[in-house]
C-alpha cells in the first residue's frame, strides 16, 4: 500500500502539509500526538487541565471516503494486507520514511486568519485485518514566528482507518474505503482573544473540513494507482506524485 499527504495550497478562512522504492500510506489521511494519541483505541483522546484557566478553542473533523476499485488479477485484499514495510511512498515530496511503519509527512500550507502554517506530522501506520490504521504521534508548526510560537500551545490528534471489502453491488467488485477523525485543542494566542471563541472554533473547523475535502479524494485515487501497479508485477515503486494536489 502506500502513505501520501497532500502538497502546497493555500487556503483562507475569511472571519475574526527514504526510500520510494519501498511500500506506504498517508492521512494525514489527513491531515492533522499534534499532541497525543491513546493507543488503545481509534478515537482522539484530549486531556485539559481543569487548573488551566487560559482560554482554549476546539476544531473536530470528520470525513468518510469510499472509492470503487475494478477486481484485477491480484485482488485488492492481498494487497491492503502487505506489511507496513512494504509500503511504497506515492509522493517522495512529501513523505520520509522514518521506520518500517513511521513516516514523516509535510502538509501542504493553508491561511489560518493572517496565518501561514505549515504542519508537519509523524504518524505510525498500524496494520489491521482488509487495511491499517494511520495514528499522528506528534505534529510541529512551521511558519510564522507567532505560529511557532503555539508548538507548545496545542495538543491534537488524528485517525485514519483505511479497510477494503468485496462490494457485489457494483461492476468493479471491491471497495476501497478512509474513515478519518482530527482534533485539535489550542490555547487562544493573546492578539485573538477579543474574537468570540465560537468565530474562532468555526474558522478552525472549517479549515479542517477543507484538508479533509482535498487530501482524502486523492490519497485514495493514488492508492488505487499504486494498488494496479502491484497486481500488474510491477516491482519498481516508484513515487506516484509531484508534490502538488
Amino acid at each position: 500500500m502506500a502513505l501520501n499527504c497532500s502538497s502546497t495550497r493555500n487556503i483562507s478562512i475569511s472571519s475574526p502539509t527514504e526510500n520510494p522504492q519501498k511500500r506506504s500510506i498517508c492521512v494525514a489521511n489527513a491531515l492533522l500526538s499534534f499532541g497525543s494519541v491513546n493507543r488503545e483505541t481509534s478515537k482522539p483522546q484530549l486531556l485539559i487541565s481543569a487548573a488551566d484557566s487560559t482560554p482554549k478553542a476546539r476544531f473536530v473533523a470528520k470525513r468518510s471516503e469510499t472509492l470503487n476499485v475494478r477486481q484485477l488479477e491480484r485482488p485488492l485484499v492481498e494487497y491492503m494486507s502487505l506489511p507496513a514495510s512494504q509500503y511504497s511512498v506515492l509522493d517522495a515530496e512529501r513523505i520520509e520514511r522514518v521506520d518500517d511503519s513511521t513516516f514523516r509527512c509535510y502538509v501542504y500550507r493553508f491561511k489560518f486568519f493572517a496565518f501561514e502554517i505549515c504542519p508537519v506530522l509523524l504518524v505510525r501506520v498500524e496494520e489491521q485485518p482488509n487495511g491499517c490504521c494511520i495514528r499522528l504521534l506528534s505534529c510541529k508548526l512551521e511558519g510564522s514566528p507567532m505560529v511557532v510560537a503555539q508548538n507548545e500551545k496545542f495538543s491534537a490528534s488524528m485517525v485514519n482507518n483505511i479497510s477494503c471489502r468485496s462490494e457485489k453491488s457494483n461492476s468493479y467488485g471491491q471497495q476501497l474505503k478512509s474513515e478519518t477523525v482530527i482534533e485539535v485543542v489550542i490555547d487562544v494566542p493573546l492578539a485573538f482573544r477579543p474574537i468570540p471563541i465560537e468565530a474562532i472554533e468555526s474558522s478552525g473547523t472549517q479549515v479542517l473540513d477543507q484538508i479533509l475535502k482535498m487530501m482524502l479524494p486523492r490519497f485514495l485515487a493514488q492508492l488505487v494507482k499504486d494498488y494496479q501497479a502491484w497486481a500488474s508485477g510491477d516491482t519498481s515503486r516508484q513515487p506516484l506524485g509531484t508534490g502538488k494536489i
